[in-house]
């Protein structure tokens, strides 16, 4: 195996990280090593991760969010990515799909330090993504009922997610979200304000996870 199949970073035990890369072209593995290159190095100034997720960088945090292009519609054109933080999900996403540039992205951060990483992070890869510097409440309306995917991981609970992210959608669009295992609870929560379609997956990279595709979100009258 090169060093190009097998990034310096991962462990040589990490097969769930080295699996998932393998999928995709070698252009498309060396930017996502340039990425997590910059990401460690910035990291030594700022938290844009916890800590202790680092050595496991390939799988926690690429590979996770590497998961949800088997869930994304395959003829996406506009993906919104909601608290991209240090570019999870959707910054990876945009990195795999750099050879696709047909496929915009949309990462919306309204931290500056997080934002100014995912700038540098977007230069270096060369990703077709743009960072969206605001609050998610704001930035929605400019792009109202346009976006295929909208994807959020680790932001804030289901119900919350669906006020957020439901503008966004298109009409045949899916809200893509990383969730853990409360993910039955928060659905039940959701459904008291919210009718839609949704179809769980186990996550390929946490046994105590999935993958939640949404759609038809649309808000319940109150009698």
């Amino acid at each position: 195996m090169s060093s190009v199949d097998r990034p310096a970073a991962a462990r040589p035990d990490d097969a769930v990280a080295r699996a998932v890369l393998s999928r995709f072209e070698e252009e498309a593995r060396r930017d996502l090593q340039r990425f997590v290159t910059s990401l460690r190095e910035w990291q030594r100034a700022h938290n844009l991760v916890a800590r202790s997720t680092l050595d496991d960088i390939w799988t926690r945090h690429v590979a996770d969010s590497l998961q949800l292009l088997d869930h994304a519609l395959g003829d996406f054109h506009e993906w919104v990515d909601l608290g991209s933080g240090a570019g999870f999900p959707g910054l990876v996403v945009a990195i795999a799909c750099k050879a696709e540039p047909e496929r915009h992205f949309t990462l919306v951060e309204s931290n500056g330090k997080k934002a100014a990483f995912l700038r540098t992070a977007i230069r270096e890869t060369g990703a077709h993504a743009r960072v969206a510097a605001e609050r998610i409440e704001v930035h929605a309306g400019g792009m109202s009922g346009r976006a295929d995917v909208v994807s959020a991981r680790a932001l804030a609970p289901l119900p919350k997610l669906l006020e957020l992210g439901s503008p966004y959608l298109a009409k045949e669009g899916v809200m893509l979200l990383l969730k853990g295992q409360h993910a039955v609870q928060e659905i039940e929560q959701a459904s008291q304000s919210f009718a839609f379609d949704v179809v769980a997956s186990p996550s390929a990279t946490d046994s105590s996870g999935c993958v939640l595709a949404i759609r038809n979100v649309r808000p319940k009258v109150r009698p």
